[in-house]
């Protein structure tokens, strides 16, 4: 069985996506808005919750963060600079008003409650 030059025998058309199933036929899905723009927040001074344990504590609460974003992805992974922890009482749970200074940090987007720029909010009109 003889081939001709630079095509393939079998099924699916190789690779480069115009072969196979759907008839190569592009169809443009609308882009979707992120509810979040943090690009305005970047080089700003940020505020972050999300769900923690500190070690030698037996409950679960909100750990608080304040620092300086620098960097984020899709996945609401946050680059934070110049972080600071905010302490809670490990019997009560409440904010003590010292801080522990932590420096440079990567957040993972998963574990995040709320973002909230230090200065002030901003209202969503979109959503309101």
């Amino acid at each position: 069985m003889q081939q001709a030059q630079g095509h393939r025998s079998g099924r699916g058309g190789g690779r480069g996506g115009h072969g196979g199933r759907g008839g190569g036929h592009v169809h443009d899905k609308p882009k979707k808005e992120a509810i979040l723009n943090l690009a305005k927040y970047v080089d700003k001074q940020i505020r972050v919750k999300f769900m923690g344990n500190r070690e030698g504590t037996l409950y679960w609460h909100l750990i608080a963060v304040v620092g300086t974003l620098k960097g984020y992805d899709q996945l609401m992974n946050l680059v934070m600079d110049d972080v600071e922890e905010l302490l809670h009482d490990p019997s009560s749970g409440n904010v003590t008003g010292e801080r522990r200074t932590l420096g440079l940090a990567v957040l993972r987007g998963t574990n995040l409650m709320l973002i909230s720029p230090v200065d002030g909010f901003d209202i969503i009109e979109k959503y309101v």
